[in-house]
């Protein structure tokens, strides 16, 4: 069994209150979640209305398979709309 686990550090674009924020990683998380079978949360910066970090887990067979994954993962945000990637790491246990 290979857990494959990501975290993204995000900032978010224009969010004057913590609804501002919610709405945005909201609409984040949904759209990952429905194209990808991962496990998604907002993991850090709860507080923080232009701060977020999000935890993604994937859990699989094949280690190559679960980076490949969490690859497109990261391609997904850089070009999601409302927040910026500032940060992600990728760990295969």
């Amino acid at each position: 069994m290979v857990i494959g686990v990501l975290t993204l550090e995000l900032a978010i674009d224009g969010a004057m209150s913590l609804k501002d924020k919610r709405r945005a990683i909201r609409g984040l998380k949904d759209r990952l979640a429905h194209r990808h079978n991962i496990s998604i949360a907002e993991t850090d910066y709860l507080d923080e209305h232009r701060r977020s970090e999000i935890g993604i887990a994937m859990v699989s067979n094949d280690a190559r398979f679960v980076e490949s994954c969490l690859s497109k993962i990261v391609d997904e945000a850089r070009r999601a709309r409302g927040a910026s990637l500032v940060d992600f790491s990728i760990e295969v246990l």
